[in-house]
């Protein structure tokens, strides 16, 4: 094991590891953090809910990105190209923090 590497065992009770479900994200920052909101919207309500509130700091946000965008590459290698989801249309979904 490479000396600057350290293994890291990480507890995740039931609740978090089943996960939830989001199809909306809203992301707002500070200087010294950014605020990535996960939402579940039920579009024949109009209503929708919070499933999880992640905060991170500017360097994070940045190695989150990196690993998304090099995720999203390794996943349309093997499975093809991913089709963006139309955005919302204006004025659709209103979010209220």
């Amino acid at each position: 094991m490479n000396p600057q590497t350290q293994q890291i065992q990480i507890k995740v009770d039931d609740a978090t590891l089943k996960g939830v479900y989001a199809n909306m994200m809203g992301v707002a920052h500070t200087k010294e953090e950014f605020v990535l909101d996960f939402i579940n919207i039920y579009p024949a309500q109009a209503t929708g809910v919070a499933t999880a509130r992640v905060i991170v700091s500017p360097g994070h946000m940045k190695r989150i990105l990196s690993a998304i965008k090099d995720n999203i590459e390794k996943y349309e290698k093997n499975f093809g190209t991913i089709k963006a989801a139309d955005a919302p249309a204006s004025g659709e979904v209103g979010f209220k923090g």
